[in-house]
């Protein structure tokens, strides 16, 4: 029963990640479209990250701030996460950002798991990595028809982003940081690396941004994004693993691109709705097998 109970809130803490990583594409896609740079959009979050958090400042590990993996792991999910996701949402629109973030990670993170490894997935997930594959080319079919270098470039910069977070999840579940210590480290670690680059280099657009979106961005990106879902997932990958759970966060890409249609006014197109069925199928079946890690 407490085994059960104990998977019972890894698969919660899942739910929670999905919904706020829905959330995530298409607010960064809002910032995006608005006047505010992707420097302003990461600013934002990393200011009201550490705002909130510096009641919990003494949850940070023990030497944090010479902690070389704890740095290696700032950097991989926030530094070059953050940056090339909120420019790649530039140009590229909410559902594309959602297959390439959640719906590539079940490819990308089973490639990281074999190259640290050598453990190679079961036939049954290669089965389901197929179908996310065969997905992510369906969406890419359209650029054959009508090719938009805005859009691609876009593509390319969440790509990368991409890679960037299955290195941080592979790595956060092997290392085993407290959920709370990571979450202080990495978000303060970030205002710190980040902070003076942008006060005193990176073009800025805050003064002629409304305040809505700025509030909306500072919110969003800073509490929900940085701190409530970075705990529900660090909760969910230490109790399921990242191969567990990120098949469960490739469906993302079928709630973004069916809400991005009335919230963004963005269009559904058939490949477009093809590839998001595929993705959530392969994520089903590949959902099914055992973590590796």
């Amino acid at each position: 029963m407490t085994d059960n109970r104990h998977l019972f809130q890894g698969y919660l803490a899942a739910i929670a990640t999905l919904l706020m990583w829905s959330a995530f594409s298409l607010v960064s896609r809002l910032g995006g479209k608005s006047v505010l740079t992707p420097y302003d959009v990461y600013a934002l979050r990393v200011v009201t990250a550490a705002a909130v958090l510096i009641p919990f400042i003494g949850r940070l590990p023990k030497g944090a701030w010479k902690d070389g993996r704890l740095w290696l792991l700032t950097t991989l999910c926030s530094l070059i996460y953050c940056p090339l996701v909120y420019s790649g949402f530039k140009y590229a629109p909410a559902a594309h950002g959602g297959i390439l973030l959640a719906g590539l990670q079940p490819l990308l993170i089973s490639i990281v798991v074999w190259m640290f490894t050598g453990k190679r997935p079961t036939r049954a997930r290669s089965i389901g990595l197929l179908l996310i594959t065969g997905g992510i080319v369906c969406a890419a079919v359209p650029y054959f028809n009508a090719w938009s270098p805005d859009s691609a470039f876009g593509d390319l910069l969440i790509f990368l982003s991409s890679v960037s977070w299955a290195i941080y999840s592979v790595l956060a579940a092997r290392w085993g940081y407290p959920v709370w210590g990571l979450t202080c480290a990495i978000a303060f670690g970030s205002l710190v690396a980040y902070l003076p680059i942008y006060t005193l280099f990176l073009p800025k657009a805050l003064a002629a941004a409304p305040l809505s979106a700025i509030v909306t961005q500072g919110l969003y990106q800073g509490i929900f994004a940085t701190i409530l879902a970075m705990l529900t997932y660090l909760k969910a990958i230490s109790i399921l693993g990242a191969e567990r759970c990120a098949p469960l966060l490739a469906l993302v890409p079928i709630v973004i691109g069916l809400v991005a249609v009335p919230l963004l006014d963005e269009p559904l197109t058939g490949w477009l709705m093809a590839g998001l069925v595929l993705v959530s199928g392969g994520a089903l079946v590949a959902a099914r097998q055992k973590a590796t890690l």
